[in-house]
C-alpha cells in the first residue's frame, strides 16, 4: 500500500537520519497512527544493518550516534536535539516472559514476526510506501485488534501483552474480540505476577488515559484480569459514570473512581511515586465541597485544600448529577483566598517570640475562616491587636 509521505517524515532532523540510513523505516505506533488520524508522538526507525553499521553511516553523516542499546540492536541519531531510535532487525531466539535474547536480522518479515498485534506490525518508507505482512491495515478499518501468529505463544513471550491488549483496545478497536485472544489471556493470567510493578502501572495508566476506556475495563474485569492488577478492589461502574459525566481523562483521577479498597496500599504496591501516592490518598481524605454549600463554605474549603484537589472530589462524589455540575462551576469561579497575615506581623506587634505567636496567628485565622474568609489585612491586624491585649474573639 502506498500513502502520501506524511509531514512528519519531513522534519529536517528526521529526514537527515533516513537520508542517511535511505533503507530504515518508521515502524510501530507511528505507522499505526499516521493510518488512524491520530497525532504521531514518537517516530522509531527500523533498519537492516548492524548497530556498527548504523552508528558509522551517522557518523559519516554528522550525525551524532548515541550507543543506548547494543545487546538489543539500537543507536539513537541525535539531530539539532531530537533522538530518534534506530534498530537492527532482530528475531527472538528466547523468551521467558520477561525478557528476550534477540539475534540480528535482515529479514524485515521476521522482525515484524515478532511484534504483539497485526495494527503494530507495519512499516513506512520515506517515499510512504507501507508495508504490512499480517493484515494490520485491515484490522484497523475493522476496529479488530489481533495478535500476530498464536496468541497464547505471543503472551507467553512477554506477560505485559495482556495489558498492552487492553490499552490497544481502548484506543484502537470496537469491533468484535478475537475469542483466542480472550481464552489466551485467561490462560496467563499468573504471568502477570512475574512483571515488576512498575510495567504494570505504566499500562494501566495508559489504559484509564484513554478517551473511553470503559469497554476495556469492563472485558478486564470479565476476564480477571482487574481482579489480579488491583487485589485492592475495584468497580468498574464508578468509572464510568466519572467517564459519562465527561470528567477530565486522568489516569489518577480515574484510578481513584475504579478503586474500592486503600489508595495508599495501591500506591505502596505498585510503588507510585512520591507525588502520585499523596494525590491519591488527599483524593479519598479530607473534606468534599457539597452543591448545597455556600461561598462562604467554598471560600473556607479553598483556604485549605488546592482547587485541583476539590474539583477532583467533586467529580468522584456525584460525577454525573446537575447540581455537582453547578457546585464545580461554582467552585472553578471562587478566587482562592489567602490568609493575609504572617508570624512577623505579631512579632511587628511587639510580641515576644514563642508559642503565643503561632497560638494568636492561629485564632486570627480561625476568625478569619469563620467570617468567610473576606477580611482584608486592615481588619485582620485589627483583630490580631484586640486578641493580644486580652479583648478575645469579636464577630464583624
Amino acid at each position: 500500500m502506498r500513502i502520501d509521505p506524511p509531514a512528519f517524515l519531513a522534519e529536517p532532523a528526521l529526514a537527515a537520519v533516513m537520508v542517511a540510513l535511505p533503507e530504515a523505516r518508521v515502524v510501530g505506533g507511528a505507522v499505526r497512527d499516521v493510518l488512524t488520524g491520530h497525532q504521531v508522538r514518537e517516530v522509531d526507525l527500523a533498519t537492516p544493518r548492524t548497530p556498527e553499521q548504523v552508528a558509522k553511516a551517522l557518523q559519516a553523516a554528522g550525525i551524532r550516534a548515541v550507543p543506548t542499546g547494543l545487546d538489543h540492536g539500537t543507536v539513537t541519531a541525535v539531530v539539532d536535539g531530537h533522538g530518534y531510535e534506530v534498530t537492527t532487525l532482530r528475531r527472538d531466539v528466547e523468551t521467558d516472559g520477561r525478557h528476550a535474547v534477540v539475534a540480528f536480522t535482515d529479514d524485515w518479515r521476521a522482525d515484524a514476526t515478532r511484534r504483539d498485534f497485526t495494527i503494530n506490525a507495519m512499516s513506512l518508507t520515506r517515499s510512504g510506501e507501507v508495508f504490512d505482512y499480517f493484515g494490520g491495515i485491515d484490522d484497523l478499518r475493522a476496529g479488530i485488534l489481533r495478535f500476530v501468529g498464536d496468541p497464547a505463544t505471543r503472551i507467553a513471550e512477554d506477560y505485559l501483552r495482556i495489558l498492552r491488549y487492553f490499552r490497544f483496545l481502548a484506543r484502537y478497536a470496537g469491533g468484535p474480540t478475537d475469542p483466542a485472544a480472550l481464552a489466551a489471556i485467561r490462560a496467563g493470567l499468573p504471568g502477570i505476577a512475574r512483571l515488576s510493578v512498575e510495567r504494570v502501572w505504566s499500562e494501566l495508566g495508559r489504559i484509564l488515559s484513554a478517551p473511553d476506556p470503559r469497554a476495556a475495563v469492563d472485558l478486564m474485569a470479565n476476564l480477571g484480569v482487574l481482579a489480579v492488577v488491583l487485589p485492592e478492589g475495584a468497580d468498574p461502574a464508578r468509572l464510568a459514570r466519572l467517564v459519562e459525566a465527561d470528567a477530565p481523562e486522568d489516569p489518577l483521577l480515574r484510578l481513584v473512581a475504579l478503586l474500592t479498597g486503600d489508595p495508599a496500599a495501591l500506591a505502596a504496591r505498585l510503588r507510585l511515586s512520591a507525588a502520585e501516592r499523596d494525590r491519591l490518598v488527599a483524593l479519598r481524605a479530607g473534606p468534599v465541597p457539597r452543591p448545597g454549600d455556600d461561598d462562604a463554605a467554598l471560600r473556607r474549603l479553598l483556604a485549605d485544600e488546592a482547587r485541583e484537589v476539590l474539583m477532583d472530589r467533586a467529580w468522584l462524589a456525584g460525577a454525573d448529577a446537575p447540581e455537582w455540575a453547578a457546585l464545580r462551576m461554582r467552585l472553578s469561579a471562587i478566587s482562592r483566598p489567602v490568609f493575609p497575615l504572617e508570624g512577623r506581623d505579631v512579632l511587628a506587634l511587639g510580641e515576644p517570640e514563642g508559642p503565643r505567636v503561632g497560638a494568636l496567628l492561629r485564632g486570627v485565622r480561625q476568625w478569619w475562616l469563620d467570617g468567610g474568609c473576606v477580611a482584608d489585612a486592615e481588619q485582620c491586624r485589627a483583630e490580631l491587636v484586640r486578641r493580644r491585649r486580652g479583648g478575645g474573639r469579636s464577630s464583624k
